[in-house]
């Protein structure tokens, strides 16, 4: 591009109202929360960073495909035109769809997981790690361990480590039912993966006999930094790059509300067709008929536009480099943050901002809680809250404690994301006046979602 200001490559056809609070509301509102920002109204949230799931803005031709929408039960046009462009992008012989991402992994762990088994992935995300764990099976996280500090520049952090992956197949023969792999890799920063490591994965569980399955959720942004940051790939298409990615594994797992720019959705596809038909019936026996698996027509007409959106490079250049804009204007004002900056999100170290607060004591909820306070900007501890909890009940911190800002797609402006740089800066001013969190509530898994806190 000729000039450095990144402008939205789209026009704002619809406007919704933000509700603007004082710091004295948003503190009684967070203690009636239980200091939890799940808990909060979203009403009370004025920039809302919890999550990228789900919370974008359709596009005006995503809005008329709704129009299309088929209902019937069973056969739907609609249901024919969603599964040509998953196929377009991911040519897998069967198209399982789903009502979003996690009922696609409940399906397929109940389906492969059990007692003794063990599923390697770069990063276990929170729902496909408690998918895994509910059957009995061990969830292993295998990233290289650069994607373990959160200043190191490699340029794919989101890399499975092979050595480590070797090993482990070699030491557990007949416990893997499949190996996973996470694009882009949520948990250690939005980070991508190259496709020379995917390759590298595939040999792997070609001289292992285990199959490769993708956690592909954010697979359009995955392709774009394969195209600016892999040799070889700098004039490739990217829904070209998608296509290649995808032949390189045996399945997938897919939430619509990340890159394919739906509110709702997901699907499983595969190649097998044994497994296929046992999920298909878990799917009719929990979701719903294989031609619509939970969802309406018109949510399938929605995603099948979106996946076309989804790998357009106006739209991908924007997106990125929207996202590094926060990133790296928080990394000039000393902010610690996990670089490179990644697609969907930009991951605060609040270990490295509150050396003071020890893990146990959560940090990354602290910050988060103090961010909401400050100027009413909710995001998401990635830390020991969300994976520090172990399936016997006992706990330990996790890798890292982050806050994850993760920007909707095609819904906040630049001068949304200045303001969120403001906030972000002067809560991180007040660093050393922050206290932990104590856990006075909690499930016994998935406990981030509704655990309640109070400081310490």
């Amino acid at each position: 591009m000729e000039f450095r200001t990144i402008i939205e490559p789209f026009r704002i056809h619809s406007v919704e109202p933000l509700r603007l609070t004082t710091r004295e509301h948003r503190e009684q509102a967070i203690r009636d929360a239980g200091y939890n920002l799940f808990s909060l109204h979203a009403e009370d949230v004025l920039i809302d960073l919890l999550t990228d799931s789900g919370t974008g803005a359709m596009s005006r031709d995503q809005w008329a495909a709704i129009q299309h929408g088929d209902e019937s039960y069973a056969g739907s046009p609609s249901w024919h035109r969603f599964a040509g462009a998953v196929r377009e992008l991911f040519p897998f012989r069967h198209v399982i769809p789903t009502h979003q991402g996690r009922a696609a992994e409940k399906i397929l762990f109940s389906a492969v997981g059990g007692p003794g088994l063990a599923i390697p992935n770069n990063t276990h995300f929170d729902t496909t790690r408690a998918n895994i764990e509910f059957t009995g099976a061990e969830a292993v996280d295998l990233v290289i361990e650069e994607g373990r500090r959160p200043q190191s520049e490699h340029p794919f952090k989101g890399n499975m480590d092979l050595e480590a992956l070797e090993r482990f197949l070699t030491d557990r023969p007949g416990t893997v039912p499949l190996v996973m792999v996470t694009i882009t890799n949520n948990s250690g920063g939005g980070q991508p993966v190259s496709l020379e490591n995917l390759r590298g994965v595939r040999e792997i569980c070609d001289r292992h006999a285990v199959p490769l399955f993708l956690d592909a959720c954010r697979f359009a942004e995955n392709a774009w930094f394969i195209r600016e940051r892999e040799p070889g790939h700098g004039e490739r298409d990217v829904a070209d790059i998608v296509r290649e990615i995808s032949s390189l594994a045996d399945g997938m797992t897919m939430s619509a509300k990340k890159d394919p720019l739906a509110n709702i959705g997901g699907w499983l596809a595969m190649n097998d067709d044994a497994l296929a038909e046992r999920c298909r019936n878990l799917l009719i026996l929990t979701e719903g008929f294989p031609t619509y698996g939970g969802l309406a027509g018109r949510d399938l007409e929605a995603i099948a536009q979106g996946l076309s959106e989804a790998v357009e490079h106006d739209y991908l250049r924007y997106r990125t480099r929207s996202t590094a804009y926060l990133g790296d204007a928080l990394h000039e004002a000393g902010v610690p943050v996990v670089r490179p900056i990644g697609g969907h999100a930009v991951y605060l170290d609040a270990r490295a901002l509150l050396p003071g607060i020890p893990p146990l004591q959560y940090p990354g909820q602290s910050l988060a809680v103090a961010l909401y306070e400050a100027g009413g900007i909710r995001g998401c501890e990635i830390g020991t809250v969300m994976f520090g909890l172990q399936p016997d009940g006992t706990e330990r911190p996790a890798a890292m404690d982050l806050v994850r800002l993760a920007i909707p797609r095609r819904t906040y402006t630049q001068s949304h994301v200045d303001y969120a740089i403001e906030v972000v800066r002067s809560a991180a001013a007040r660093a050393g006046e922050l206290r932990g969190m104590r856990i006075t509530s909690q499930p016994s898994a998935l406990r981030h979602f509704t655990a309640t806190f109070e400081p310490v």
